[in-house]
């Protein structure tokens, strides 16, 4: 008992951070989705224009890539951790709802599912925000760097 009691504990210890960091994901997917609309519109405007590589004209097609792949990471990150993060703030309050059904207190069970539950939505929304994000952004970027590397042969 003394080896499941220690688990316990320790997976308690992380129901704060994996909270905080799923408001955090929530955060940068609100920003990411601000930012994206800001460059869809400049996008709408000047359809030919280069927003992102035009600093990068007589760069090689592989720091060109590189360029496009750090410019993507924080949303592919984000839409790849932010459901485990949901998983983990919802797992984390199924022990003591456990608990509390196990010894007939309802109240107890609602205090520790209502708020694992909202993590986890919180957690997909920010995980679905961010993938739909990444992968406008990463055809815009890609056709970037065709426009580039054109013009580079041309």
């Amino acid at each position: 008992m003394p080896f499941e009691n220690a688990l316990f504990q320790l997976a308690q210890m992380f129901l704060w951070p994996v909270t905080l960091l799923v408001f955090a994901v929530f955060a940068y997917a609100v920003m990411s989705l601000g930012a994206f609309g800001v460059e869809w519109l400049r996008r709408r405007r000047q359809p030919d224009r280069l927003l992102l590589l035009n600093r990068l004209s007589d760069a090689s097609a592989e720091a060109l890539e590189l360029a496009v792949l750090k410019e993507l990471e924080g949303l592919r990150l984000c839409s790849r951790v932010a459901p485990m993060l949901g998983l983990v703030a919802t797992m984390i309050p199924m022990g003591p709802a456990l608990v509390a059904v196990a010894s007939g207190q309802s109240q107890g069970v609602a205090q520790n599912l209502a708020p694992a539950f909202a993590a986890v939505i919180v957690a997909l929304v920010a995980a679905s925000i961010t993938f739909v994000v990444y992968s406008v952004r990463r055809r815009w970027l890609l056709a970037e760097m065709l426009a580039v590397l054109d013009g580079q042969t041309a």
